[in-house]
């Protein structure tokens, strides 16, 4: 028989936020502006976009306007057309609705934006290679931060971001919207409701990635990209290629996928892009968003050696808890199922379904359970800007779920059954897995 999972009741989450605020409260370092005396972003929060793609322009950009205590104020982008489109689109806006006209800097760099000490919040989409470290320069310099998911490519990352965090004392959302959703809080009000009894098997599936691609040719870096800086390879650890549009994004166009997230140069691919819905809203729904398996196993299937996009294509991952919880995490279609003594529940985003009809019931019973805000993660950071309060995915959430995927990538990328001491954070037995806890997977084959 095999624990419950961790029940979440409203004095143990406040008992954990009193915690935090005490942490932060105790920091030396830096203190909010507005504890000094100068005015808190109470009424309006002024907001810098750095990355300004196709996450941003469709998403991150009207979700942000449609709030009003929120206002873009700057874009920055190494893509000097994407970066006039989202300004265009920023201004139509803050024009017709706010009176604003042409108030929407522009910037290639991150780092002048940052400088500018009238903004108080970032929403980060860029590729993935930078979010670590344009996160934790924006939380230096007294920024809040919304990060794109997934949040980091190394475990190091991960201990990073959740440092600076405390060290500046900054608000920080991981900008993944699956937590606030149906299916996710459905899940989450059943299983900790109890009724499934003892659940000992965890599944969460995501689907698989794109076929893979012939070698493709080097061609002239177009004039509106500064690929040096989009790169990144003097502060990333991105392995600089010659340019060709498939690594990049498409050009002129912000709603094809951009062919980075297929490259392992710049991301982890599914295991990562889709583990921070998936297996973050299994983790959170058994109450181990905090807490890291201790061993972890997997298999899966790079494409063939000469392909240009080479992330995983299929992969399947059993991770291990100290309490005797398995979670399989695979290619799928998208779920997650809970497995307990008594029942069990899957949900999907179009489907939701029980071993016994009753077991939905229990959705409701769990009144006093602290859930996310339920419009959406953007309300939720903005709501954290003006209050102080941890965010419901903070920097130390999105470490632990991010890392966890990415324990699972070097399972399969190391081809061992690992061993993690989670209290220390590191590999029990497995030197080449240690060398790889600040080193990004940018290769099917192993370089340790």
């Amino acid at each position: 028989m095999l624990p419950s999972p961790r029940l979440v009741n409203r004095r143990s989450f406040m008992k954990q936020s009193s915690l935090t605020a005490g942490v932060l409260a105790a920091s030396p370092l830096i203190v909010p502006s507005s504890v000094l005396g100068a005015n808190p972003p109470s009424e309006t929060i002024r907001m810098g976009m750095i990355g300004t793609g196709r996450q941003c322009y469709l998403k991150n950009i009207p979700l942000f306007q449609r709030q009003p205590d929120c206002r873009i104020v700057a874009v920055c982008d190494p893509d000097a057309w994407r970066m006039n489109q989202a300004k265009e689109k920023v201004d139509k806006y803050n024009q017709s609705k706010h009176g604003m006209k042409d108030q929407c800097a522009t910037y290639a760099d991150y780092e002048d934006l940052l400088a500018r000490d009238d903004i108080d919040a970032v929403m980060i989409s860029t590729p993935d290679h930078w979010h670590r470290v344009m996160a934790v320069e924006a939380m230096k310099a007294g920024k809040d931060v919304a990060l794109e998911k997934p949040i980091i490519r190394t475990i190091k990352e991960g201990q990073q971001l959740r440092d600076a965090a405390e060290k500046y004392n900054r608000i920080f959302r991981v900008d993944s919207e699956f937590r606030v959703g149906t299916p996710a809080r459905r899940a989450y009000s059943i299983v900790q409701s109890g009724v499934l009894g003892k659940i000992h098997k965890v599944y969460a599936c995501v689907p698989k990635s794109d076929i893979p691609l012939d070698p493709q040719p080097d061609m002239p870096v177009p004039e509106e990209l500064d690929y040096k800086r989009w790169q990144g390879a003097d502060k990333t650890q991105a392995p600089p290629i010659e340019y060709t549009l498939n690594g990049v994004h498409p050009r002129h166009d912000l709603h094809g996928r951009p062919g980075w997230m297929r490259k392992l140069n710049y991301c982890d691919g599914m295991v990562t892009n889709w583990g921070t819905h998936l297996l973050n809203g299994a983790l959170w729904c058994m109450g181990l968003d905090r807490e890291f398996p201790v061993e972890i196993s997997g298999k899966g299937i790079y494409p063939e050696a000469d392909s240009f996009w080479n992330v995983l294509l299929e992969f399947d991952v059993t991770y291990k808890y100290a309490d005797g919880v398995e979670i399989i995490y695979r290619t799928d279609r998208p779920y997650m199922r809970f497995e307990g003594d008594k029942g069990w529940i899957e949900a999907g985003f179009n489907h939701f379904k029980a071993s016994d009809d009753s077991l939905l019931k229990a959705e409701h019973k769990l009144v006093d359970a602290p859930l996310p805000n339920q419009t959406s993660e953007k309300r939720d950071f903005l709501d954290s800007v003006k209050s102080r309060k941890p965010t419901w995915e903070p920097a130390d959430v999105g470490h632990c779920v991010t890392s966890t995927c990415l324990l699972g990538h070097l399972a399969i990328h190391l081809k061992e059954t690992l061993q993690w001491d989670g209290k220390n954070e590191r590999f029990i037995d497995s030197e080449r897995a240690n060398a790889m806890i600040d080193q990004p997977i940018v290769s099917p084959k192993p370089a340790v």
